[in-house]
């Protein structure tokens, strides 16, 4: 955490909302909170609101911060600007000379000025608030990360409350997806000059002309004793929300204004749309939901609203188009992406016409007309009556279409000279594809130590299962280790030790056992099912099986030029890199992944 010193301007409602629990309001110099659970906030002297630390993303991340302290969820409605997170043990305390200044836990601070809980919204503005030019809010990252999110609300100085996307690093808006319309270039007493959210709950921009222009609508504001919030939420949306103060049993925060009203029908040149780009927006009741499509996967797992990563990009460098074919999707449509424009066409002419294009990676179709899209994808949403064609690889089962019924040959279906590889029915775990590489390249080591036809391994009479002698073990990690050139292998005994009873080797009639020889012949016979022993939920992620198996056979090469770095081993496991087919460990053919 970066040590601040904050001095907090309390105006307006802001100066009653803390005390120190004394009954005349106010907060004694020396007060101070401490980030840590079941701290007692400083309340209001209605004991409505509440100003502390706030626990958020795990044990150890607190978030100084004002809330609506006698609702259940203890909602949110301001934080210091940059969202600052910070340890257990950190401290904010009310001193003479700087106001509230907070530190880290070995109580370092420095002396910058950083907020103003009234002047300066975080994204949320409540009754009585008002917001004058230049003024604006950015959303969260997520419910929980209060960082600055993708989203912005701003009051221009041409009098228009403008929704847009900003670049979260640089700070720089993209053009508008929702506005007031409050702007006028002909007339300069027509524009907006103040957003003003009255103590009704109403909420209106004042023109310089006085006239009022509302946002929300009069006979939709409840009267009565209800909170009031307006809040950019972090997908995108400006709804205000209201909420009973007294409500007895399961109550939650009411929507009576949205801006947009639908957040996926947002188009931005510049930028990727409601989600990310490739990803698809939908509607949940109100609120936006994003997916990958199939034929795609998140880039980042833990942001469902992020990119997608495809599982097939075309190339221009390659003539392949005998090997591709389309995933065909219905009802979605990235609207921002098109480079081509077919009118009129049919299913066949769409889909020819995209195979044999290089950049085409997504052909879409509807009443007649094809619009062909290139990488990234932007602005997608659920649209219907249009039918996209998505490019993969023959061979690439898509991701989320795995076949239930396995194609592939059962080990007894395959004549005699080898059998059976069963590397468990979690390879799709990377511990267990670890060992499997790290085994597979050591015990292809002790081959290349020995003379083939001299080295076999013997069988457990009880199990049938093949019997390791240390020395052996020892000459595989010894092996293993100087390919990788890493240390702290030593607790692989354990671990070739325990995976043992799930490797499965039959030896051929000479006797001669190596497992990067058996993983070919299964690989290369499209038998991938036995690396998973048949096991129905590690095939229904058969390309990530695929990929784990193929990166295996790059690292036992038997020429060490064609072996990837590790660095490159994590990039083709993560999608980073596109791994190409491997040829035989025992090849010597220059052969480029």
């Amino acid at each position: 955490m970066a040590p601040a010193q904050l001095h907090l301007v309390f105006l307006t409602i802001f100066l009653r909302l803390i005390t120190a629990q004394h009954n005349d309001g106010s907060v004694s110099l020396g007060a101070l909170l401490t980030a840590a659970p079941n701290v007692t906030p400083w309340l209001s002297s209605s004991g409505e609101f509440a100003f502390g630390f706030q626990q958020v993303q795990g044990i150890d991340n607190f978030l100084l911060s004002i809330w609506y302290d006698k609702i259940p969820d203890k909602t949110i409605i301001w934080y210091p600007k940059e969202g600052l997170m910070v340890p257990t043990g950190s401290k904010v305390e009310l001193t003479g000379g700087s106001g509230l200044v907070l530190s880290d836990p070995q109580a370092q601070s420095n002396s910058r000025k950083l907020w103003g809980s009234f002047d300066f919204p975080s994204n949320t503005l409540l009754p009585t608030q008002v917001m004058e030019i230049g003024g604006g809010m950015n959303s969260t990252i997520s419910a929980t990360n209060f960082s600055g999110g993708r989203f912005q609300l701003r009051f221009q100085q041409d009098g228009n409350l403008v929704l847009s996307s900003r670049d979260i690093l640089s700070g720089n808006a993209y053009g508008a997806y929702d506005s007031s319309g409050t702007a006028d270039a002909t007339n300069s007493t027509n524009i907006g000059e103040k957003v003003i959210y009255d103590a009704m709950g109403y909420i209106y921009i004042l023109k310089r002309s006085g006239e009022r222009f509302g946002l929300s609508q009069r006979d939709t504001v409840p009267s009565g004793d209800y909170y009031h919030r307006a809040t950019l939420d972090y997908d995108g949306v400006f709804r205000q929300y209201y909420h009973p103060k007294n409500a007895t049993g399961n109550t939650s925060w009411e929507v009576i204004l949205s801006m947009p009203e639908n957040i996926c029908n947002i188009s931005m040149r510049m930028d990727s749309g409601a989600c990310g780009y490739n990803n698809v927006c939908s509607l949940d009741g109100n609120r936006r939901k994003c997916e990958c499509p199939q034929g795609f996967s998140l880039l980042d797992p833990n942001n469902p609203s992020g990119d997608c990563k495809p599982d097939f990009t075309p190339k221009c460098d390659q003539v392949e188009s005998n090997n591709i074919d389309f995933i065909e999707l219905d009802n979605i449509d990235w609207p921002e992406s098109d480079y081509e424009h077919m009118d009129p066409s049919n299913e066949d002419t769409c889909k020819s016409s995209c195979l044999e294009d290089c950049f085409c990676a997504v052909a879409t179709y509807s009443n007649n007309q094809c619009w062909k899209k290139r990488f990234p994808l932007s602005n997608g949403r659920m649209t219907p009556g249009v039918k996209p064609f998505v490019k993969y690889r023959i061979g690439d089962i898509p991701l989320q279409s795995p076949p239930r019924q396995n194609p592939f040959r059962l080990p007894g279906e395959k004549k005699d000279r080898r059998s059976l590889i069963v590397v468990g029915s979690v390879l799709l775990a990377t511990s267990v594809f670890v060992i499997f590489v790290l085994i597979g390249m050591g015990f292809f080591v002790i081959y290349k130590k020995k003379p083939r036809n001299t080295y076999s391994i013997s069988q457990d009479a009880e199990t049938n299962l093949p019997r390791f002698t240390y020395h052996e073990l020892v000459e595989a990690t010894d092996g293993f280790k100087d390919e990788l050139g890493k240390g702290a292998f030593g607790t692989v005994y354990k671990e070739i030790i325990s995976c043992r009873k799930s490797l499965v080797y039959e030896s051929d009639e000479k006797g001669v056992a190596v497992l990067t020889d058996l993983a070919w012949d299964c690989y290369e016979e499209g038998r991938l099912d036995t690396f998973v022993d048949n096991d129905l939920e590690a095939l229904d992620d058969y390309k990530k099986l695929a990929t784990f198996v193929m990166v295996g056979l790059w690292c036992v090469q038997e020429n060490s030029s064609l072996r990837p770095t590790m660095r490159k081993v994590i990039q083709m496991l993560e999608g980073g890199i596109e791994v190409a087919e491997p040829p035989c460990p025992c090849s010597f053919s220059v052969t480029s992944y």
